[in-house]
């Protein structure tokens, strides 16, 4: 087999770019009306009763940290195992950051981890002002509990759910805001759906959401009601705090919401082909992420573990893999590990299950446009390389 298969890949339809050209044809390309349209849908999607879009997830997790108040003095902490942008949202702030050690498992944040370190940081008085759980591969963090303890330490909690939207935690979808202030969406091309680039922050409080659309347009308001001043006319907007260019377009909405209408069957799909890979690994040395009974995931990623296998083993399988034409990859390198966060002081050793984990990843390929040969061909390889 030569064709290259790929990790993930967006699934373009001709009603996504009827959409779009609906949009090139119109008289907005940006600020017009398919932004909002998105946004609504996402919210009802999600059960939420606010949405707020914005260029990249990225842009989501910084403004969702500025509008919780995160600046200065303060410290958020997230997971190891995640893109760094889940981290650096809180250093654009100017807090500091820490991260909290994962579940083997699932790769999501430990909530016993999360538990010791909450103690820890009472006593020396050193609490974080948000916390960040991120879903890793789309599966839920385990909200209920965080939540429980953000009631009783007095944190803020953003759900960083890049890879999640369509999955659902105790019955309800991912984005409902049960268990957080704030839950932020990725539309990435390798995402559930896509707007080409471009991110979501939902949330339940009004008050957020505007600090967010502010935010997210140079601090920018034309409404009266947050205008410090009788307008001086219809040309009229105050600029209220230090803003950012952070909207969404008018093609990327369309794009977003007609992708938006498919959702529930990609989510479907990658649900169906995980089954196929937990059956095919079963009585192999293959691991894959435990899935937990209170969750749906999405599927974002498939991930498997190489149990105790050594780092040229590792290394190997994943070269070899992509000998083979299979795009094989690794989400992610522990975040403490980059080079910018060890000159923050992070150093190896301070979170060994992110760093085992690390050791034993290996992300294959699941997106809805993957065939069963190509399925079948990606378990063989892998079961012939380990």
């Amino acid at each position: 087999m030569t064709k290259v298969i790929p990790y993930g890949k967006q699934s373009i339809s001709q009603d996504d770019i009827n959409a779009v050209i609906d949009v090139l044809k119109s008289d907005w390309l940006t600020q017009g009306p398919a932004v909002p349209a998105f946004e609504s849908a996402i919210a009802a999607y999600c059960g939420a009763h606010y949405a707020c879009a914005t260029n990249s997830a990225t842009s989501a997790l910084h403004i969702a940290c500025l509008a919780l108040g995160v600046g200065k003095g303060d410290i958020v902490w997230t997971s190891p195992i995640s893109f760094v942008a889940s981290s650096n949202c809180a250093l654009y702030c100017g807090a500091d950051i820490d991260f909290v050690d994962i579940d083997l498992e699932t790769g999501n944040m430990s909530v016993v981890a999360l538990k010791e370190k909450l103690a820890i940081a009472k006593q020396n008085k050193r609490l974080p002002k948000v916390v960040i759980p991120v879903h890793l591969a789309g599966q839920s963090c385990d909200m209920a509990a965080i939540n429980e303890l953000a009631k009783e330490y007095g944190f803020k909690v953003i759900e960083d759910a890049s890879h999640a939207i369509g999955a659902k935690y105790k019955g309800n979808p991912v984005g409902s805001c049960d268990y957080s202030d704030i839950t932020v969406f990725s539309f990435h091309p390798v995402k559930i759906i896509t707007s080409a680039e471009g991110g979501m922050a939902v949330t339940n409080c009004e008050a957020l959401d505007k600090k967010m659309k502010r935010l997210r347009s140079h601090g920018i308001t034309n409404h009266p009601d947050e205008m410090t001043e009788p307008s001086h006319g219809p040309w009229y907007y105050q600029q209220l705090e230090l803003g950012f260019n952070y909207r969404m377009t008018d093609m990327q909405a369309a794009l977003g919401l007609s992708q938006l209408k498919q959702l529930d069957n990609f989510v479907s799909v990658r649900n169906d082909i995980a089954t196929t890979y937990n059956h095919a690994f079963a009585n192999s040395t293959v691991a894959h992420l435990t899935q937990s009974d209170d969750c749906y995931s999405s599927y974002h990623l498939y991930i498997v573990r190489l149990i105790q296998c050594d780092v040229e083993k590792h290394k190997s399988v994943i070269t070899g893999m992509r000998e083979q034409g299979i795009i094989a990859h690794l989400h992610y390198i522990p975040i403490h590990l980059q080079p910018y966060y060890q000159a923050l002081g992070f150093s190896e050793g301070n979170f060994p299950n992110a760093e085992t984990y690390y050791k034993e990843a290996v992300t294959i390929p699941l997106h809805p446009t993957m065939t069963a040969d190509e399925q079948q061909f990606v378990i063989k390889t892998l079961i012939g390389l380990v």
